[in-house]
């Protein structure tokens, strides 16, 4: 081994001290205008960014893969890795080249990962990422958050279900776990992350406490309200710990760690987030809520409305505050157009003053970020006209924006003073700094641009002196400015110049003038670009103390983005302003379902429904009706129109009183998980398991075809007693909606109270349906299965037989029900009335059930025994 090494050569020697550092890392080590990668980098990064793969030379006999791009190609490449999940150490070039002793010094400058980049390419405009932090204690876990392209961190301790729920809401780019306990990560939380492994002592509390403590120049974490969170703390502090390590030490803009108050928030579950479609659609060219909602014109307002999505409030004067802001701003159209084009240039004020604090801001987005600043007094006087206009003491929301802005005028006035109007992006290569704004610039400008005029008036002058009429000046590489002099003129020439060259008809000659010109115009450029390096690195700087304040003023446009983008979207699609409070009714007038409808074709209405529920005389509404009829769409309107209303928007109804709902649960549609083993029916088994484990009086639950995945008699059982859980609960009432085609759970409405019937009305003609897509009261007898096969293409041979064998088990299905009893409802003091303790021939039964051997009994002997036991039953 050590023979090979001396065979390295230097370049390499090097290299490889640096890769040490860098395991699992693509490492882009900057040769002089290359940056290239070596190994295996070399093989992954060439597949990755579909450039060549080389060879070069390591020494004797010796060769290595090869792989480069320009450097000035970085922000093309660099975001291609990233998004492939790569972590990748940019090295870079510590020392002029020209003046280096030996091998340049080189060294990593910038550690880029997926969950640490302010690389445009990278960053989704309107979606934050998130670096996350998981630790583990028992069953208790925390979890932090930071998005370092905005400053925002946050942590939060909680059960593996609210860390469940909070990776499905925030989606972190990376997500940072023990080493000790690498194996239960996916076991916990799936293989679809990309995870980065740290050691164990990162995630201790001391460590944590003494590196926020060291970061937020406190003493104490008690004002940031995370005391009681040792979990959290200790999440955060990783992620602190992370950024030491990636080389990422500018982080002055991260100012606070805000805690992610569970309590305040409405629960939604990570299958719910899922089933309801609120960011991401289940299907490819489907269409997610938080497409229908985002009219949002700038991009820190699209990313907050994500979160309010995912986090809808639980305090109905929290809600209403929010409202009675929409219903301000929704009032004046035009006032409310006027507010939406102020914000539109402002862009992404968040992430530009980000890039600031990072020293990663170029000359172009400064620029852009005055320009932001300078739309701020024509929103705040928007703001003042609304303020004036309105008289509701509780319009306090629109008050505190209307403060917090702030308009940082006199940055904004030295940043447009100093730049030009439309700066490049590099700050390295001159053309930045507006002229007036420093002499010294200025003058080497001049030297630069109005050399020959300087020329002119020496070889003016010079020609009067002399009398040398055909005197010229001209220029060459070998010795720079010249005097050229014919022959003729010779003896005219003064003792004070030089003569350099003798040609056939003339004789070349310089003078100190002219060498101390050409120095300063050769220099003039050089100096020009370092003078405007250094005046803009000094502009920077004056606008640091600036951060706290620029953020905030962010802050404060993205929350009225949202709330105004509420307003538009109320007036563009016709929603109205719901009533919230605390109460246990949800009373929807003419619901609508948000997404749904934005699909319809031009000439199709959505069909509105009314829908009540409570917990005093309509807790429960079973819901009958064919295929296709609309039960699916019912069940998820209903819970979009609650959650919209809960996080402060308008609603897709022409009425909505909703109290409060702490808690939405949705069984709907499920999928095979093969890779995990584990079938339709398993999914949504664990899914209603989670649910009837964690109701609560405020509970909303959507549930859809539940026992579908399983036989019919053994559906329609689990169905029949969930039903009756949900009802004879004895702590909590939860609101349900139950779609099902189960017709036979419709007698649970003649022994429980409050279970109400209803179905979507469909209409016959002949042999068609015509769904109707209304609900009505009273159960449905029929799904009309047969007709939508028809419907949907499948052959009519099938059709027809379908219909026969139809026809055969639904007389087989009435022939039974003589003979046999109605089911009925169970109660808590319920028997079973099928067989008495005194009848032998329950005897008889008993002891043909005990001889059974349920391990080893096969599903065909099962149902063979199933027979027998019939036979037994009918022969009495």
């Amino acid at each position: 081994m050590a023979k090979s090494k001396t065979k390295e050569t230097p370049l390499m020697r090097q290299y490889y001290a640096i890769k040490k550092k860098y395991p699992n890392t693509i490492l882009l080590f900057r040769v002089g205008d290359f940056y290239e990668t070596f190994g295996e980098d070399a093989i992954q990064a060439s597949r990755i960014l579909g450039i060549t793969l080389t060879k070069r030379s390591n020494g004797a006999a010796s060769e290595v893969e090869l792989a480069g791009f320009p450097h000035h190609a970085l922000d093309n490449y660099l975001p291609k890795l990233i998004k492939a999940g790569k972590r990748v150490a940019v090295c870079d070039q510590l020392e002029d080249p020209k003046q280096a002793k030996g091998i340049v010094k080189r060294g990593v400058t910038e550690l880029v990962t997926p969950g640490l980049s302010l690389n445009d390419q990278v960053l989704e405009t309107k979606k934050n990422n998130y670096l996350c932090a998981i630790c583990k204690e028992g069953e208790q876990f925390g979890v932090a958050f930071l998005d370092i392209s905005t400053g925002e961190f946050m942590s939060g301790q909680g059960s593996l279900a609210y860390v469940e729920k909070l990776l499905q809401s925030f989606a972190p780019a990376e997500i940072l776990f023990p080493q000790p306990i690498k194996k239960e990560f996916p076991l916990l939380f799936g293989s679809e992350w990309n995870v980065e492994y740290l050691d164990d002592w990162v995630f201790t509390l001391d460590f944590a406490e003494d590196a926020l403590c060291r970061h937020f120049e406190v003493t104490t974490l008690k004002g940031f309200g995370v005391e009681h969170l040792p979990l959290g703390v200790t999440a955060a502090g990783a992620i602190l710990h992370y950024l030491s390590i990636t080389e990422h030490h500018h982080i002055a803009h991260i100012r606070h760690l805000a805690r992610i108050e569970a309590e305040q928030y409405v629960w939604l579950d990570r299958f719910t987030i899922r089933n309801l479609e609120l960011l991401r659609p289940q299907h490819e060219n489907g269409v997610a809520l938080i497409d229908v909602l985002d009219e949002t014109v700038t991009p820190m307002g699209g990313r907050l409305l994500r979160k309010w999505v995912v986090l809808p409030l639980k305090s109905p004067e929290a809600i209403r505050a929010r409202l009675l802001t929409v219903k301000a701003l929704h009032a004046d159209r035009s006032l409310l157009e006027s507010l939406r084009a102020h914000m539109k240039p402002i862009g992404d004020l968040e992430r530009l003053v980000s890039k600031l604090a990072t020293g990663r801001i170029n000359p172009r987005e400064l620029r852009a970020m005055a320009k932001a600043l300078c739309q701020i007094q024509p929103i705040k006087d928007e703001l003042a006209e609304i303020l004036a206009e309105d008289h509701e003491q509780s319009f306090h929301q629109l008050h505190s924006l209307w403060q917090q802005m702030d308009d940082c005028r006199e940055l904004a006035g030295l940043i447009l003073k100093s730049l030009i109007e439309n700066p490049p992006i590099s700050s390295t290569q001159g053309g930045i700094i507006a002229e007036g704004v420093h002499a010294e610039l200025d003058e080497l400008r001049n030297l630069m641009n109005n050399g020959k005029e300087y020329l002119d008036k020496i070889l003016e002058r010079e020609i009067i002196r002399t009398q040398i009429p055909s005197l010229k000046i001209g220029f060459n590489k070998v010795f720079g400015y010249y005097l050229e002099v014919t022959n003729a003129h010779k003896s005219k020439v003064p003792n004070d110049w030089i003569r350099k060259q003798t040609l056939a008809n003339a004789e070349r000659y310089i003078t100190e003038e002219l060498k101390i010109y050409e120095d300063k115009i050769l220099r003039a450029e050089e100096q020009s670009i370092e003078l405007e390096a250094q005046l803009y690195r000094q502009l920077v700087e004056q606008a640091l103390p600036y951060i706290g304040r620029i953020q905030q003023t962010a802050q404060a446009l993205a929350h009225l983005d949202v709330l105004a983008n509420f307003a538009y979207i109320a007036q563009l699609y016709g929603y109205h302003c719901p009533e919230i409070n605390d109460g246990h009714t949800i009373d929807i007038r003419e619901g609508r379902h948000p997404v749904i409808e934005r699909s319809l074709p031009i000439d199709e209405h959505y069909v509105p429904n009314d829908l009540y529920l409570d917990r005093d005389t309509q807790q429960i509404l079973i819901i009958t009706g064919p295929n296709m009829a609309g039960k699916s769409a019912l069940l998820r309107q209903t819970a979009l129109i609650v959650l919209m209303a809960q996080m402060g928007s308008f609603v897709p109804a022409s009425q909505a009183r909703i109290g409060v709902v702490d808690k939405v649960f949705t069984r709907v549609g499920a999928s095979d998980n093969l890779a995990k083993g584990e079938s339709t029916f398993m999914v949504e088994m664990t899914e209603t398991a989670s649910i009837m484990n964690n109701l609560s009086d405020r509970s909303l639950i959507l549930m859809d075809e539940i026992g579908r995945g399983t036989s019919t008699y053994d559906g329609i059982s689990i169905a029949w007693s969930i039903v009756e859980y949900l009802h004879n609960h004895p702590l909590y009432r939860p609101k349900t909606l139950f779609a099902t085609h189960y017709h036979e759970l419709n007698q649970l409405a003649e022994h429980l109270p409050r279970v109400k019937n209803f179905n979507v009305a469909v209409k016959e003609l002949k042999d068609k349906v015509i769904f109707l897509r209304k609900l009505q009261e009273g159960g449905s007898e029929h799904s009309f299965g047969i007709h939508v096969a028809k419907m949907a293409g499948m052959p009519s041979g099938i059709v027809r037989r379908a219909e026969e064998v139809l026809s055969l088990l639904e007389e087989e299905k009435m022939h039974h029900r003589k003979k046999s009893k109605r089911l009925t409802a169970a109660s808590p003091a319920m028997q079973l009335q099928i067989f008495q303790a005194h009848d032998p021939q329950w005897e008889k039964i008993k002891q043909f059930l005990g001889g059974l051997d349920l391990n080893t009994l096969t599903p065909l002997e099962a149902l063979m025994k199933l027979n027998e036991l019939k036979q037994m039953m009918e022969s009495e």
